[in-house]
C-alpha cells in the first residue's frame, strides 16, 4: 500500500492506531469465540487468559487496548466484544465445574488486564508468569469443600 493510500484511509495517527487496535481487538475476539466453541471447556478460558498475558509481554498494544475500553467509543464497542467472547469462555467453565460459580466477567477482566500490565513490569519473565497464572487460576477454580 503506498503512503497516499495510507493518508486516505487514515488522515491522522490516531485513526490509524484505531484501525490496528480494533484489528487486534477482533482478532482476540475471534481468538475466544473459537475455543467457546471448540475448545475444551476445562482448559479453554485458561489457554485464553495465557495466551493474552504472552501477548502482552510481547507488545505493549494489549495492555493499550484494554485501558482505552471506555475512551473511545469505536474502541469500545470492540472491547465488548472481547468481553462477550471472554464471557462465553467463563461460562462454559463453570459449567465444567473448572471455575467457582460467584466468579464475575468484570473480574475476569481486571485480573486479565491487570496480569497483562504485570507482564509489563521489569523482572517479568516464563517463571514469573507461570507463578501469577498459577496463583489466578487457582483463585478461580472451585474449592474442595465446594465441590
Amino acid at each position: 500500500m503506498a503512503i497516499g493510500t495510507v493518508f486516505r484511509h487514515f488522515p491522522t495517527k490516531d485513526d490509524l492506531l484505531r484501525a490496528i487496535m480494533k484489528d487486534l481487538l477482533q482478532q482476540l475476539t475471534g481468538q475466544a469465540n473459537l475455543l467457546a466453541a471448540e475448545g475444551d471447556p476445562a482448559t479453554a478460558l485458561f489457554e485464553f487468559f495465557t495466551s493474552m498475558v504472552e501477548q502482552a509481554a510481547a507488545k505493549k498494544t494489549v495492555i493499550d487496548l484494554l485501558a482505552a475500553a471506555g475512551t473511545d467509543v469505536q474502541v469500545t464497542a470492540a472491547v465488548q466484544a472481547l468481553q462477550q467472547g471472554t464471557g462465553k469462555l467463563l461460562t462454559r467453565a463453570q459449567q465444567a465445574d473448572v471455575v467457582r460459580a460467584d466468579v464475575q466477567i468484570t473480574e475476569v477482566m481486571a485480573l486479565l488486564t491487570s496480569t497483562c500490565q504485570g507482564a509489563l513490569q521489569g523482572g517479568w519473565d516464563d517463571r514469573l508468569q507461570h507463578r501469577a497464572l498459577t496463583i489466578i487460576f487457582n483463585g478461580l477454580r472451585p474449592t474442595m469443600a465446594a465441590r
